[in-house]
């Protein structure tokens, strides 16, 4: 018989297909850790690209998978350790990045360097 290994858990794939808990649970979480994050430039710019409408649906599944994992509360590192905690995040956003990269547009990235200039507490 084999371990359910996702007792507890919240699969990123499951969260993922769930786009209206995506959008909530990640301003709430990018709010609280936004400070900590060297790459929250590029995860906004991944955010924005994943909710365009003329994004590809292959390349919005990607993305949306990487926020998903951003965004769980439980994850192979805990994010609440010093320097290693958003280390697991960042690899599998830059995975999911670099895979779908020409499809992240000089629109999105404005949009993401827009919200930081804003504030992030301003936002969603």
């Amino acid at each position: 018989m084999a371990a359910d290994y996702s007792v507890g858990f919240e699969p990123a794939d499951r969260l993922a297909q769930d786009r209206d808990s995506v959008r909530k649970r990640f301003w709430t979480k990018l709010k609280r850790v936004a400070a900590r994050l060297p790459f929250v430039e590029d995860l906004l710019a991944a955010y924005y690209c994943a909710f365009d409408k003329e994004t590809p649906r292959h390349v919005q599944a990607a993305l949306l998978g990487a926020i998903a994992y951003f965004i769980l509360p439980f994850d192979f590192i805990p994010d609440m350790l010093p320097v290693l905690g958003f280390t697991d995040d960042a690899a599998v956003l830059a995975t999911a990045i670099r895979l779908v990269a020409n499809h992240i547009t000089e629109d999105h990235r404005a949009a993401a360097r827009a919200v930081l200039t804003r504030g992030i507490d301003n936002e969603a």
